[in-house]
């Protein structure tokens, strides 16, 4: 089975490109290279690939056409929450737009699975701790927004149209390939595991985060409100 990986020069879509030619798949990516790398494409997955934008329906339905493409694993997003808030239009229109030309595309050509690069910005500010899967979902921000909205249109296109999807909301992702073939390379960098090393090695002199306090679940409510 082909399967197309948008967004696949960016970090985490590049190290499961990589993944997926490891295990023999056929792989094209759809990249707009706005944050992803060309040369992840070219010197290390050494796959096909289209330099376009999932915006582009002309250009996706010549992709399905030409390619009998089994399933999507969608990665290509704009993922800054602080530029999400100065420029919400470019969040919804790439993220929100983008993926609704996407899976518009996926049904008309018969496309059935997608999976779904989301975000733990979709819960907002944490009720509890640990977070769990049926944690509310608040998103504080257009990035936040933006995803809890196509994974709304996600169940939708499952009801009308049985396009099966599975959703992934990471955290703190982090990491290389254990073979050293791939690794992070953001700029700028807003992770925070990169942004601690980097501060343990003397690149920045300091790093802050900040601890939210949690009220226990069986704290009575006038204890919570004083806080």
């Amino acid at each position: 089975m082909k399967v197309l990986v948008t967004g696949g020069a960016g970090y985490i879509g590049s190290h499961c490109v990589l993944a997926l030619r490891d295990r023999g798949y056929e792989v094209l990516v759809l990249d707009n290279l706005v944050y992803g790398h060309r040369d992840f494409l070219t010197d290390v997955l050494r796959v096909n690939w289209v330099q376009g934008d999932v915006t582009d329906r002309v250009l996706l339905d010549e992709i399905f056409t030409n390619n009998q493409i089994g399933a999507v694993l969608h990665f290509a997003a704009y993922a800054y929450v602080g530029e999400s808030v100065k420029l919400p239009g470019k969040y919804y229109r790439n993220n929100v737009m983008g993926s609704l030309t996407l899976l518009e595309a996926m049904v008309e050509h018969e496309i059935p699975y997608f999976i779904f690069s989301s975000t733990c910005a979709t819960y907002g500010i944490p009720q509890a701790i640990p977070l769990t899967e049926s944690h509310p979902q608040q998103p504080i921000n257009p990035y936040g927004q933006s995803k809890l909205m196509v994974e709304q249109m996600l169940r939708d296109f499952d009801r009308a149209h049985n396009l099966r999807s599975v959703i992934f909301r990471y955290f703190n992702a982090a990491g290389a390939d254990p073979l050293g073939r791939l690794g992070e390379d953001h700029d700028p960098e807003t992770h925070l595991i990169p942004l601690v090393f980097y501060t343990a090695l003397g690149k920045r002199p300091t790093i802050a985060i900040l601890a939210l306090t949690i009220p226990p679940p069986t704290a009575p409510a006038s204890a919570i409100t004083s806080m």
